[in-house]
């Protein structure tokens, strides 16, 4: 009752004046949120947001003391550690900020898209034709500038050409993943994480080499769409949220690419059917082995 009639306290108190205060903070955390978004904190930062707010929810209705204390004590350590934990998303949000029109940049046409997807599957097919491993990670919402790092910076157009340079045999950037962004070739040689999941667990998954397990590993930090090429056997696998298709042709290479290369922003398919169509894929893919 205590709360329903602060409620109704607080809506006679309303003026116009409440809502520019409203609006000016809605700005403010849709400014944080925007400038965080395309970085891995965001679902961290998602997290304990809800987790404070159940809190708060919790110590109104509940009317527990020692709880609140709890909370009261807890708040301000949390507020401090959030700017350390989140301080490489900071930092990289910041830069982003800083560059002008980085956040005003048109939405990719469909021939552009076609035209990218094309060169991938071109120089993809000739590499499984020839043997010679590959790993190629397509950037989406979620930047890749930290494993960018660890390579070569090439930031040169992307063509199928220069995908086959890159990994053909014995060349200095062969043994490392290419990471692409929009139009460009942003870095050759660079490192991914390994997959700390369960999937490689399984039977069929064990003869994945270090190529597999790095394009799992970087598609359960991000949204990248991973394409590896086997060198033992020349087959064409995409990773995806932590999923695998295997044996792709050229043609199914293409529509993967098509149904999941940026669909956030072209609105292809929404989150959960890309989960689900990999998930089905890769059931597939199992029982053609079994």
């Amino acid at each position: 009752m205590d709360f329903f009639s602060d409620i109704v306290y607080f809506i006679n108190r309303f003026e116009w004046l409440s809502v520019i205060d409203i609006l000016l903070v809605m700005a403010i955390f849709f400014l944080i949120f925007s400038l965080l978004r395309g970085t891995q904190a965001v679902a961290l930062l998602r997290g304990v947001v809800l987790l404070v707010i159940a809190i708060a929810l919790m110590g109104v209705w509940l009317q527990l003391p020692a709880f609140s204390w709890l909370l009261r004590v807890t708040l301000t350590p949390l507020l401090i550690s959030i700017p350390v934990i989140f301080a490489p998303e900071i930092r990289r949000a910041l830069e982003r900020l800083g560059r002008a029109g980085a956040l005003l940049t048109p939405h990719l046409q469909p021939a552009q898209i076609r035209r990218r997807i094309d060169a991938v599957c071109s120089a993809t097919q000739r590499l499984a034709d020839h043997r010679y491993g590959a790993l190629i990670v397509i950037e989406r919402e979620t930047h890749l500038d930290e494993f960018a790092e660890t390579g070569v910076r090439l930031d040169a157009e992307l063509s199928a050409q220069l995908l086959m340079q890159i990994f053909f045999i014995n060349t200095p950037l062969h043994d490392g993943a290419v990471i692409v962004r929009d139009d460009r070739l942003l870095a050759a040689g660079c490192v991914l994480p390994l997959s700390a999941s369960g999937t490689l667990s399984r039977s069929v998954e064990r003869q994945m080499g270090l190529r597999h397990r790095a394009a799992l590993g970087i598609s359960e930090v991000s949204d990248a769409v991973v394409i590896v090429v086997s060198e033992e056997m020349g087959a064409i696998s995409v990773a995806l949220n932590g999923r695998m298709i295997r044996r792709l042709d050229q043609s199914r290479l293409r529509s993967v690419l098509i149904a999941f290369y940026r669909p956030r922003a072209q609105g292809v398919l929404p989150e959960w059917a890309t989960r689900l169509l990999m998930r089905l894929s890769s059931r597939q893919e199992d029982t053609a082995e079994n």
